[in-house]
């Protein structure tokens, strides 16, 4: 690296931050086209593999190709009508609660001065806040989210064309494999990759939401239906999905079935996350994704401040893409991996340290009793 960069790594490096500044004010920029193009390439790499199994059993391809739109619409269209039932249920629920989460406000700036956390601005928001004024908010917030008819006119574009030009994508990785090997499987494994946890997610999701709903409606909490699907969306955004799906439902439980009932409702919602996102998921997408905390975490905070709400959505298959660009297809840069992620060996190295060094101490323990006449505690 130093003979080829000579005496200028350090303008190296410095041209390539501002490079990535640019980049990422460019993408924030063309992020009303960006987004839905590539929420698009997504849910076409999602159903390729029906393209694949209809050909392999002599369908012809423009009829694979039907195949593949129509199963993406079908997604796109029950997806759409569930989020339009949640917010029109949504609608009608807030102003029935609106004085109590009026009083629930002025309750919470009172005890925060009792606290010594006194403001002026606290009370008169506790004071003048109308609940009924958030649906308003989020009616112009889904209206406005970069043009929905624009949105949705790109994503239906794309995924048109996208599955014309994905029979030939099988024939252009062979090609290109022969001049540029590492591409080619470095762009096959992102698919891969990309394609379970991206089905894994929405599986596990489905099956979050639905648990959540149930036990909301067990436990009396208004809106199951509601945060269920909350709970289906948030269960995308790896890290902080879980607390923004169980605020909601922890203050309408509260405000029906107080302590009581916000309780259960944490106890729930912990062992269901517990279960399907700390024990399940990672067992079923395995090295799917190879980032660590660190960089997910980040990359949810990054990409929801360049491309909106729909970039927390979608920041795993984002940073996966960046990855892809910057280090599976570059060879020279390799060495960067564990630090992203990949720690089989890291963790196989640690592992034949802790078993060496736990040797060490029986062979002193061994040691130490031999010559103290006593015998050895087994470990």
């Amino acid at each position: 690296m130093n003979a080829e960069l000579g005496d200028h790594r350090n303008a190296f490096i410095m041209l390539g931050l501002g490079g990535a500044v640019l980049v990422g004010f460019g993408i924030a920029g063309l992020a009303p086209i960006i987004a839905p193009v590539f929420l698009a390439i997504i849910l076409t790499i999602c159903v390729h593999p029906l393209r694949v199994a209809l050909e392999r059993r002599g369908v012809p391809r423009g009829i694979a190709t039907g195949s593949v739109i129509i199963a993406v619409m079908l997604l796109l269209f029950v997806f759409g009508y569930t989020v339009l039932v949640a917010f029109g249920q949504f609608a009608a629920l807030l102003p029935q609660f609106a004085d109590e989460i009026s009083a629930w406000g002025q309750d919470v700036v009172a005890w925060l001065n009792s606290l010594g956390i006194s403001s002026k601005q606290l009370s008169d928001i506790a004071a003048d806040f109308d609940p009924s004024s958030l649906i308003g908010f989020l009616g112009g917030l889904a209206g406005g989210l970069a043009g929905l008819t624009t949105a949705i006119v790109i994503i239906l574009t794309m995924v048109l064309l996208m599955a014309m030009d994905g029979g030939y994508m099988p024939t252009i990785l062979r090609m290109t494999s022969k001049t540029h090997p590492l591409l080619a499987v470095s762009l096959v494994r992102y698919g891969s990759n990309v394609r379970r946890y991206m089905v894994v997610t929405t599986l596990l999701g489905l099956a979050q939401g639905f648990l959540n709903w149930l036990a909301l409606l067990l436990l009396g909490v208004p809106g199951a239906f509601i945060w269920g699907v909350l709970a289906f969306l948030c269960s995308f955004i790896p890290n902080i999905g879980y607390f923004l799906a169980i605020i909601p439902p922890i203050i309408f439980g509260g405000l029906v079935g107080g302590w009581p009932t916000v309780i259960a409702v944490i106890v729930v919602y912990g062992i269901i996350n517990a279960v399907v996102q700390s024990i399940v998921q990672p067992r079923v997408v395995g090295n799917a994704v190879s980032l660590n905390q660190t960089i997910t975490f980040f990359s949810v905070l990054f990409w929801a401040v360049i491309i909106g709400p729909i970039g927390a959505i979608l920041a795993i298959p984002l940073t996966l893409l960046v990855r892809l660009l910057l280090v599976d297809s570059n060879p020279s840069v390799t060495w960067i991996r564990p630090m992203l992620g990949e720690l089989d060996e890291t963790k196989a190295l640690i592992a034949e340290s802790g078993a060496a060094a736990k040797a060490e101490r029986r062979a002193r323990r061994a040691g130490s009793s031999t010559a103290s006449g006593t015998p050895a505690k087994p470990e």
